[in-house]
């Protein structure tokens, strides 16, 4: 599973802590319209420079999967790059390719998105490519191709998950925060004899429910002319029809009501420990201020966890703090690797007095400055940029699914920008609490007396 992007962003700069500069308010211009068929269409004008980003992102991810049948979501990503019924197998990356452009996607547990970054006189070829695999992928699908990319995301696992060091770390949190009816209880590649057990009927079935232009949002950024763009996008994806209704994902919100101990023996050479906590979705009250916090703990060596457990009594070899914002429910969490020698549960020890202290006592408005200025740097700087992943195209198409309005920009930042100290006391005390989390205690295998307390098998 991907890092959510403002925590992507957040690690991308380190800045001085001097107050920042006022800033103006931020405005990203943009046209939006629906076609009959259901798609949504974002069209932002940006003349900087001579290139187009096409931004499409399909309203599904593995949230929407269910037991026994996990892996979809990211098995069609694969799919998507096959050939459609006017395009043949292995050409959409040559043309786009030959007409100066790339492309990519990506699969989280709430949407799957794919781009085409291209010069602006390449426009019409992205859209074509696009709408053709909307429209017209399944003309040519087979078992055969769907063996062939279950096959590819099989090593894909293999590599990232069996065979990488803690690789099995994010699952066994998933599987131990989120009960097995709530849609995040798996990882967004699926579960080995899911992908085993994927037929081609079942690729089929998922693509006719969730790939139709109802339940998809295309942001055409960059240097355009909005008329002549609308009436390209109206050309090629009018004729798409509408998939079924998609209804909104119903849940009942997860509770964690105690510490849960885990262990997991791994072929590593340093323990490490991972403390979990579901906290609320993304865009809620409380998510800036816990990206806040998560960067006063653990972000850059003046960090308090990182200047207290690796500089100071070097007990750890490295530590990471982050909010995984998600849009039924997030994470805040926080991974620890022991240095040789010291044990999970003395780590753990030292962490929860960081918590506790930022609980009992606000963080300073030095930690605070430095924190909103990494933030406010990163957020400026991926603005400038209009395609790939976290360009303007694809935070547009960010926002609009999670709020509404492709130009959340200036509530976004300004949110950071607005909290105080006790902001982000009260976000502690309130999201990290000591006797609602996991902690998952990952060591080298046969030396289980590095976990920390509780851990069991």
């Amino acid at each position: 599973m991907n890092k959510p992007k403002r925590c992507a962003l957040a690690a991308a700069f380190v800045v001085a802590s001097a107050p920042a500069a006022a800033t103006a308010a931020l405005e990203v211009p943009f046209e939006i319209f629906t076609l009959p068929n259901g798609l949504t269409v974002i069209l932002h004008e940006d003349h900087s420079v001579p290139v187009v980003s096409v931004n499409t992102w399909y309203h599904v991810g593995s949230g929407r999967e269910t037991p026994g049948r996990t892996g979809f979501a990211h098995l069609f990503e694969h799919l998507m790059f096959e050939g459609s019924e006017h395009v043949p197998e292995g050409s959409f990356d040559r043309w786009l390719e030959s007409a100066g452009g790339s492309n990519n996607g990506s699969t989280t547990l709430d949407r799957t998105n794919y781009w085409e970054d291209v010069p602006s006189n390449a426009l019409e070829l992205a859209l074509f490519l696009e709408s053709d695999r909307m429209g017209f992928l399944l003309g040519s699908m087979s078992p055969e191709k769907v063996d062939g990319q279950r096959d590819v995301v099989k090593n894909e696992r293999r590599q990232s998950y069996e065979n990488r060091p803690y690789g099995l770390s994010n699952e066994t949190i998933l599987a131990n925060v989120f009960p097995p009816e709530f849609p995040y209880h798996w990882p967004t590649i699926g579960s080995m004899s899911d992908l085993t057990a994927a037929s081609y009927e079942d690729v089929v079935s998922f693509f006719k429910r969730y790939y139709g232009p109802n339940n998809a949002s295309l942001v055409v950024a960059g240097d355009i002319e909005p008329e002549k763009t609308r009436s390209l996008v109206e050309k090629w994806f009018a004729e798409i029809p509408a998939g079924p209704p998609v209804d909104p994902v119903s849940v009942t919100w997860p509770v964690l009501r105690e510490e849960k101990h885990v262990l997991l023996e791994d072929n590593v050479q340093l323990p490490r420990l991972y403390l979990t906590w579901i906290t609320p979705p993304a865009y809620s009250p409380e998510s800036a201020a816990l990206d806040v916090l998560s960067s006063i703990l653990a972000e850059g060596k003046n960090s308090r966890l990182y200047r207290r457990l690796v500089y100071e009594l070097q007990v750890a070899q490295d530590v990471s703090a982050f909010q995984w914002s998600a849009a039924l429910a997030s994470q805040f969490r926080v991974s620890v690797t022991a240095r040789s020698g010291h044990t999970l549960e003395e780590v753990s020890a030292l962490v929860d007095e960081e918590i506790e202290r930022l609980k009992a006592e606000p963080p300073t408005q030095r930690e605070m400055e430095r924190a909103v200025n990494q933030i406010e740097s990163s957020f400026l700087a991926a603005m400038e940029q209009t395609g790939g992943f976290g360009g303007k195209a694809d935070q547009m198409n960010s926002y609009f699914f999670f709020t509404g309005n492709p130009d959340y920009f200036n509530e976004d930042l300004s949110a950071y920008k607005a909290l105080s100290p006790s902001d982000i006391q009260v976000a502690a005390a309130r999201s990290l609490a000591p006797d609602a989390r996991v902690v998952l205690s990952v060591v080298p295998k046969g030396q289980t007396d590095l976990k920390a307390q509780g851990g069991v098998q």
